[in-house]
């Protein structure tokens, strides 16, 4: 007897899903609870997998159709796929359907038994990229780490993927080796968009590979001439490696490439940055980026061209998009950091002796915005196309300056966070962010934003919304000023505080009523411990 396969229960707010991949073909065995098929909606991809074993008979949605919640996806036989019985099973269920589907895939595989042995002997996988979060929509291929026929062990590290939040690195699914590259470097893919093929069992020579293997080789030959790398001199470079000498203007002449025919890969330019052996001479540095016909003469305005990284592209889009589509506006304030500085001072050195972190200002004012933020919820609220979606918690993003460019990692749960627990966390994400360490999960979300413009001198800016979101805080740089307290002329520390919001969502006076709050909060921190 058959099993219906279904969709999940979408909740609520999802319509409908799309099918985004089968993983499992018709004549495939299965075992209960693996992974067959994924349904992406507009906010997450759900998987769906096997409600018992047997063997997959019917595929009733292909992928990319649109299907509703718990609607019959495919069907599931009982025996097994690599006997005869399953398949007089499913001729003997009177499905004509079921039956011409089971015929496709016997052919199928037939054509593909064919091929696979000759590439290597083993089975064939697709490597794809990595599942992107709702918020991502392409990445970039910066780097192959591995070249056809070479042989690899599972879970070693094929390629990276350059997305604008994070590097995501693709792994090798088995032992084995690349048969095709079909996303060479620079070249822009989708999520969970076909990388290569890749062999199981395969690697060390290619000599004996099939003409699917030839043509892969000669794929990769000739990805040495097409337009993603570039010519430097008797030097090819590779498009991240391209970008990477640019950036650190490095003389190429003196960077040893271990590529095919000595192409220079993105490891090459970090050697020899680590290792400084690439630095341009006084001579070299006063030279154009790229080689000209004629010498520079002397006093020559230089100019350098460097292409615009993956993360900057995608900072300015969206950037733009937020003006375009948020009715955005900003209201100003002014803290005085009085009460503040004197408890870093009575307790920085007891603070850091508990908590062996540094007592700074972020957890101040993390601390003071989680509570604002319940006050007034709008301000925690986020847009989703005609829909209001109010967030019963606090997850606060803080902007991160990074050698690749300002990324946001979000802090969960502010409310029930210690202030320790906040600097302690914060500290972590700017190493990793150096470091490039960050991963996917510790950047979306997010239901509010803080971005302190005053760690680079910053009195005074307007910072831009970060979409979804409705609001974002920006805190400035703390500037010793007169003040009128009590009728008297003081000089007191102050910071200028800038809100920026959506007027779709937020009223003017409710995002003055948040500063205001904030403002009080940080002016007397014994408000935050007394929850008044």
């Amino acid at each position: 007897m058959a099993t219906e396969i279904k969709a999940p229960t979408f909740p609520e707010s999802v319509a409908e899903g799309t099918v985004a991949a089968w993983h499992k073909k018709p004549g495939d065995s299965v075992e209960r609870d693996e992974l067959i098929v994924e349904i992406e909606t507009d906010k997450v991809v759900l998987e769906v997998v096997a409600p018992e074993a047997g063997t997959l008979t019917d595929v009733m949605a292909e992928e990319g159709d649109t299907v509703e919640s718990e609607q019959v996806l495919g069907k599931i036989g009982e025996g097994s796929a690599s006997g005869d019985s399953g398949k007089k099973e499913e001729k003997s269920s009177g499905d004509d359907s079921a039956e011409k589907t089971a015929e496709k895939s016997d052919d199928k595989p037939a054509e593909e038994k064919q091929d696979k042995p000759a590439s290597g002997g083993g089975k064939q996988h697709d490597v794809k990229a990595p599942s992107f979060p709702e918020s991502i929509q392409e990445g970039t291929v910066a780097t192959w780490h591995k070249k056809v026929g070479e042989a690899v062990k599972r879970d070693e590290v094929l390629a990276d993927i350059e997305t604008d939040k994070v590097v995501l690195e693709v792994v090798a699914p088995a032992d084995g080796a690349l048969a095709e590259i079909k996303a060479e470097e620079g070249s822009q893919v989708e999520s969970e968009a076909i990388l290569a093929t890749f062999t199981e069992g395969a690697g060390g020579d290619s000599s004996g590979s099939d003409s699917g293997g030839d043509s892969a080789s000669a794929k990769a030959d000739s990805s040495d001439d097409d337009g993603a790398d570039e010519k430097v001199g008797d030097k090819i470079l590779a498009p991240a490696a391209r970008k990477m000498v640019a950036e650190h203007d490095l003389d190429v002449a003196k960077i040893e490439g271990t590529g095919k025919g000595g192409r220079i890969l993105k490891e090459d330019v970090q050697k020899a940055v680590k290792d400084g052996s690439a630095k341009k001479t006084a001579k070299a540095a006063a030279a154009p980026a790229k080689s000209a016909a004629a010498p520079a003469a002397e006093g020559e305005r230089v100019e350098k061209r460097v292409p615009m990284s993956r993360l900057r592209q995608t900072i300015a889009k969206r950037l733009v998009q937020a003006q375009q589509t948020a009715a955005m506006l900003t209201t100003y304030n002014e803290v005085d950091m009085t009460e503040i500085m004197a408890l870093r001072a009575q307790y920085k050195e007891t603070f850091l002796k508990a908590h062996d972190i540094k007592l700074g200002f972020m957890g101040f004012f993390v601390k003071a915005a989680s509570e604002a933020l319940k006050r007034y919820p709008d301000v925690n609220a986020s847009i989703d196309g005609t829909d209001i979606v109010y967030h019963g918690y606090q997850d606060i993003g803080v902007a991160v300056s990074t050698d690749r460019g300002l990324v946001v990692p979000v802090l969960r749960d502010t409310d029930s966070m210690k202030i320790a627990d906040v600097e302690r966390t914060i500290v972590d994400f700017g190493k990793r962010g150096r470091d490039g360490k960050l991963g996917m999960d510790d950047m979306i979300g997010g239901t509010f934003t803080i971005t302190n413009g005053g760690t680079f001198g910053s009195l005074m800016s307007t910072p831009i919304i970060n979409p979804p979101q409705t609001a974002i805080l920006g805190m400035h740089k703390i500037q010793d000023r007169p003040m009128a307290v009590n009728g008297k002329v003081e000089i007191r520390p102050m910071m200028y505080l800038a809100l920026s919001y959506d007027h779709r969502m937020i009223d003017g006076k409710d995002a003055v009523q948040f500063l205001v709050t904030l403002k009080e909060l940080l002016e007397d921190p014994a408000r935050l411990l007394l929850d008044i």
